[in-house]
């Protein structure tokens, strides 16, 4: 009986000690390219989205990995967090709403600046926004045109800051 319980407190301490470790770099499952682009029949490799909503034209990032790096895209905000532009194809009316949330550890939620006017006025097509990653880490992403059920979208994106990150530093909706 001893022996038993000894091991079994090994055992207890191991799981601890794993569920404190930070996870691995690479378990974040990116969203893969569909291709799909909103509102249109023409393919696109790098976008993904449905008939209603895509990310695009420009897409996904590369392997589904947002990179801010020194001399690259984005920007860095006055907290830390990191934004960075991204494109969608709306193919309904409405206002496009962005949330999302880290999978992979604690973090405040994912901030978005959606311009106005795109939408509101029975326009579809083009959409630039800002989504701003309080950290870095794998974030699932969810927008939606509207209040249309099958105008939603989810992404799951990994966010590597190397360094210092962009040099530019910008606080969107100031």
């Amino acid at each position: 009986m001893r022996i038993s319980v000894s091991i079994l407190v090994v055992a207890s301490a191991s799981v601890v000690a794993f569920a404190q470790q930070p996870p691995s770099s690479d378990s974040c499952s990116v969203t893969a390219p569909n291709g799909v682009v909103a509102g249109q029949a023409a393919r696109d490799d790098g976008s993904f989205g449905n008939a209603m909503l895509s990310v695009g034209p420009f897409g996904l990032w590369p392997n589904g990995t947002v990179i801010f790096k020194p001399g690259g895209p984005g920007f860095v905000t006055r907290d830390g967090a990191l934004g960075m532009k991204f494109g969608w194809t709306r193919g309904a009316r409405g206002r496009l709403k962005i949330s999302g949330h880290r999978l992979d550890g604690e973090a405040p939620s994912l901030r978005s600046d959606v311009p106005c006017c795109y939408g509101e006025n029975g326009e579809t097509g083009f959409q630039a926004t800002y989504l701003v990653f309080p950290t870095p880490g794998c974030w699932e992403v969810n927008a939606q045109v509207g209040d249309q059920e099958d105008a939603r979208l989810t992404f799951v994106t990994k966010v590597v800051k190397v360094a210092e990150g962009p040099s530019w530093r910008h606080d969107p909706s100031e």
